[in-house]
């Protein structure tokens, strides 16, 4: 029989897998209750968010909430959204942004923390690197056309979307389509979902 959430959630926050590899010391970032109906996978935390310990506690994420059309409130309260990353730590930085996220995480707690989450109804995946891992084989070959087919992949569970992150607007402002066109279907989404 499977450990309980709770009991889950404080293994992955003191996983230390990877500490040597993380410029600032493992702080794997998380949130979710086992009444989620909402399941958003972003990449990995940033700067901020790993000082902070908040998931999207940073730019991104207000960017993030206004797409999803939710408040601060609702987006962080865990009975009704998990949030994870494809690397629960911050990775370091690169030469242009941040480090990919780990893969250990995925490979390691996702099966688990997922088999948990049994009442998630929708999956957003935020980037490139969470639509590799959970649309496999039906990811369309760029994340730009990916995202186009945001509504064949609601039947799936599932919404690809663009990584929200300041560094983005050259993508945002060269794919009018994605304001116009995705984010409605992505609000209908979540309100279906009474959060």
């Amino acid at each position: 029989m499977p450990e309980p959430l709770a009991e889950l959630l404080r293994e992955i926050r003191g996983c230390t897998l990877c500490a040597d590899h993380l410029p600032c010391g493992p702080r794997p970032v998380l949130q979710a209750g086992p009444s989620a109906r909402l399941r958003v996978i972003g990449q990995a935390p940033g700067r901020k968010v790993h000082t902070t310990g908040v998931p999207w506690d940073d730019p991104s994420g207000d960017c993030l909430r206004a797409w999803l059309g939710l408040t601060p409130t609702q987006f962080y309260d865990p009975d009704t959204v998990a949030v994870m990353s494809m690397g629960f730590c911050y990775p370091g930085k690169a030469r242009s942004g941040d480090k990919p996220p780990r893969s250990e995480c995925a490979s390691h707690w996702h099966g688990a923390l997922n088999d948990r989450l049994l009442d998630v109804r929708l999956t957003v995946l935020v980037g490139q690197y969470a639509q590799a891992h959970y649309l496999r084989g039906r990811r369309k070959p760029t994340l730009t056309e990916t995202v186009k087919a945001a509504k064949d992949y609601l039947p799936l569970g599932y919404l690809p979307l663009p990584h929200p992150s300041p560094r983005n607007q050259p993508w945002l402002a060269k794919n009018l389509w994605f304001e116009e066109d995705v984010l409605p279907i992505v609000q209908t989404a979540i309100r279906s979902l009474a959060l």
